[in-house]
């Protein structure tokens, strides 16, 4: 099982890295498109869309279908390891990258599906790969768990909440990356602004939920293995900050009125947090550097 869960990985960073080639393809049979709209003279109202040609097409279509393919290899890739070591694949950071990799690509995958905007992903699929390089480079053997760790339960489902509320603020920095990058006007063939604001907004209603449940389960399991709900250990205060963070953006846009770059800079903020929670415990020790 483990040699299968190998296998499905590395193809998962080869599908990966395709679907993001295809879509800078996609990208660039755009620009090409705008620029000949303006050597040639095409009228002003033009669809630029109809001048890409199939190329772009099938670059988007092949880079959407190596998306779904990449986050099939990693669910294949997390099944196998956890029907190997008989527990959750979320014990190590080999295991908690690859799912943060399944995270972003799975909340990606449920906006494309909703906004069939495939932009978002030019910024997604380079976090995601970022991962599952990173993953290469720690160590995969399977160990004992440590007794903290020993709680299949909540070592599933206190993780995999996190996965998905890291995977949806992935997602919303994207968007948000997109909006930053055409906030003096439309660029490059990327969606409407206006989109982007909400897609990153609805990106982060479904991960402010699941951080919350994540924060609630980790102190359930903290007193469960340490006897005590909170201990300022530097992976809950960096949870914890990232919350807040999370609640003062959504303050700011549904009582406050944010919008465009305020709201963007913001968003970048939560997801600047998430990845300090995650490599924190590396760096600051703590009950958490087990992992």
């Amino acid at each position: 099982m483990l040699s299968l869960s190998q296998y499905c990985f590395f193809a998962s960073i080869i599908a990966v890295s395709l679907a993001l080639v295809s879509y800078v393809l996609a990208f660039a049979s755009v620009r090409i498109a705008r620029a000949h709209v303006v050597l040639v003279g095409e009228p002003a109202g033009a669809d630029v869309s109809t001048l890409t040609g199939a190329e772009s097409s099938n670059a988007v279509t092949f880079g959407i279908l190596t998306t779904w393919l990449a986050l099939g290899f990693l669910t294949a890739t997390l099944l196998f390891r956890w029907r190997a070591t008989g527990h959750g694949p979320f014990a190590n950071m080999y295991e908690f990258s690859i799912a943060f990799a399944w995270g972003a690509l799975l909340v990606n995958a449920y906006f494309l599906r909703r906004y069939r905007q495939w932009a978002v992903g030019v910024v997604v699929l380079p976090i995601a790969l970022a991962l599952l390089l990173y993953a290469t480079t720690v160590p995969s053997e399977v160990e004992p768990l440590v007794p903290a760790l020993q709680n299949n339960l909540l070592l599933t489902v206190h993780v995999a909440t996190a996965v998905i509320a890291y995977g949806a603020f992935a997602v919303a920095f994207a968007a948000a990356a997109l909006y930053m990058i055409q906030s003096n006007g439309p660029k490059w063939g990327l969606p409407d602004r206006t989109l982007l604001d909400d897609l990153s907004y609805r990106a982060m209603l479904v991960g402010f939920p699941f951080l919350t449940l994540t924060i609630v389960l980790g102190a359930i399991w903290a007193d469960v293995a340490w006897g005590r709900y909170w201990s300022w250990d530097p992976k809950e205060s960096a949870s914890l900050v990232t919350w807040i963070v999370c609640a003062a953006y959504l303050h700011a846009r549904g009582a406050r009125g944010w919008r465009g770059k305020r709201a963007a800079m913001l968003l970048m903020l939560v997801f600047a947090a998430s990845l300090f929670t995650y490599f924190g415990n590396l760096f600051f020790g703590g009950l958490h550097s087990y992992g």
